[in-house]
This record gives C-alpha cells, structure tokens and sequence, in this order.
C-alpha cells in the first residue's frame, strides 16, 4: 500500500522560509518519481517541483526556481520541498505525490497532477504580508 505523509506546514510571514517533508514506505521512494503539488482556494492543483528518486534528477515549476529546493533523503524514505522567500501567492495547500513511471514526462512536459496516481493528505502553508 503506497503511503505518503506530509508535514511541516504553517504560517509564516513573507520573506520567510519553511521546509516541507514527504514521507513514503521504503517500497514506495524507491526508484519514484515523487513530486510537490499545491492548490490555493478556488484554483486547480499546480505543480511545484518533482524527484526522480532513484536518480536525484530534479524539476521545477519556472514560479519557484530559485526559491524553492526538492531534496531526498534515502535513509528515511524522505523527500522535502525547501522553501524560501516565500510570499502570500505561495500560499496552499501543498501535497506530496508518487508515481513509478512519471519523471520522464515531467522532463519533457512539466509536473502534471494527472500522471500521479499516489497522493498524501496534504498539508497547509500560509504566507501572511
């Protein structure tokens, strides 16, 4: 059963920074394309970066290049989404997300909620100005 738990989520004033994590079963990060998906109120669901775990390779939203970090840790089945310089347009519900065959078509077309079939129950950041 493919388990994704996220936290670190809160508020914070703009400018400031937060780190996300994304915690999976060892079954589950493994060789994965994992991503970052965010969903403000009334709007659809954007990606933010992804992973492909076996590989480290990384993808990023052009929104939070440079702002925004995905990182893998392998000893504990993690991948985080650092985040900084965040402003109130950052502000969501932010999920982690896990397909096995996906990061190919992250790198050709972008980081699409619909090609990820595992998701976790998300968790809220708000940015305040």
């Amino acid at each position: 059963q493919v388990q994704l738990v996220e936290s670190g989520g809160g508020s914070v004033q703009a400018g400031g920074s937060l780190r996300l994590s994304c915690a999976a079963s060892e079954s589950t990060f493994k060789s994965n394309c994992m991503g970052w998906f965010r969903q403000a109120p009334g709007k659809g669901r954007d990606g933010v970066a992804a992973i492909y775990t076996a590989a480290g390779s990384t993808y990023y939203a052009d929104s939070v290049k440079g702002r925004f970090t995905i990182s893998q840790d392998n000893a504990k089945n993690t991948v985080y989404l650092q985040m900084s310089s965040l402003q109130p347009e950052d502000s969501a519900m932010y999920y982690c997300a896990a397909d096995p065959d996906v990061c190919g078509y992250v790198n050709a077309r972008g980081i699409a909620d619909s090609i990820f079939n595992y998701w976790g129950q998300g968790t809220q950041v708000t940015v305040s100005s």
